[in-house]
């Protein structure tokens, strides 16, 4: 309870889920703003967002931005997805809380570990979800949707399946 009333205190945030097996995984440094420490400001429009491919624990076409801190070191971090319609995200789980902000689109979450359509919750702009560590969880955006994930760091993605790692297909790096 300690460290989700601390990681609520960043502000709203929407985490998505974010792969990694069985390792901790280090998210692309930050395009713009540079990352910042929990104890310095940040301030940023919409527009200054510079968004990159998202990290190969993702599968390709979500795009990716660290708006504050490092989500691979210590410490809290905020980071954003950008997702195209039909994006899913298979079961996995983080050792760390998840906080999860829908900023635009609509974003679906399930739990569990079968990836299960009719059991997920739609979640629209404004949306917000608390995953605690070690939940297993799935996601689906059917037209859409760009969420905003607050938590401690590292942040790392364990897949149910380890098939299901965009990291272990054949050619990923």
């Amino acid at each position: 309870m300690k460290s989700i009333l601390a990681t609520l205190a960043l502000g709203l945030a929407l985490a998505i889920p974010v792969a990694a097996q069985d390792a901790t995984t280090t998210p692309p440094a930050a395009t713009t703003p540079p990352p910042a420490a929990a104890s310095t400001h940040v301030i940023v429009t919409p527009a200054e967002i510079k968004w990159a491919d998202a990290p190969p624990f993702l599968t390709k076409g979500a795009k990716f931005t660290v708006l504050s801190g490092d989500p691979g070191a210590a410490g809290p971090f905020a980071i954003r997805l950008k997702l195209p319609a039909g994006y899913k995200i298979s079961p996995h789980w983080h050792p760390t809380d998840e906080i999860v902000t829908v900023i635009s689109g609509t974003f679906s979450l399930g739990m569990g570990e079968k990836f299960d359509q009719a059991s997920m919750k739609a979640l629209p702009a404004g949306g917000f979800a608390v995953l605690p560590a070690e939940m297993r969880h799935f996601a689906w955006s059917k037209g859409g949707a760009t969420v905003q994930v607050n938590g401690i760091g590292p942040f790392a993605i364990t897949y149910v399946n380890p098939s299901d790692d965009p990291r272990q297909a054949e050619g990923a790096k």
